[in-house]
């Protein structure tokens, strides 16, 4: 019996960073639906430069994959968005 027809969802928690997975779908900390490759860009693939030691525990199977949002995409926008306002 899978967890959808027990009634109950599964939940999945990141350990390194505390991510969360409700049936296999990631959601944000703000409730709204996410992509592993975005996680893994913004979180999971710093955590090596970061944390290495957390790193190792990281459960997304996005990471170490290029691709989807990262920071560096972020603050690019942002410059564009800047430099089209002045």
């Amino acid at each position: 019996m899978s967890a959808l027809e027990n009634g109950s969802p599964s939940v999945v928690k990141c350990p390194a960073c505390e991510a969360t997975w409700i049936n296999g779908q990631l959601f944000w900390a703000t409730g709204k639906p996410g992509r592993d490759i975005d996680l893994a860009g913004l979180v999971c693939n710093m955590l090596e430069t970061v944390n290495p030691e957390k790193a190792q525990t990281c459960i997304n199977q996005c990471k170490g994959n290029e691709g989807g949002e990262t920071w560096k995409a972020r603050m690019e926008k942002v410059k564009e968005d800047l430099d089209k306002e002045m």
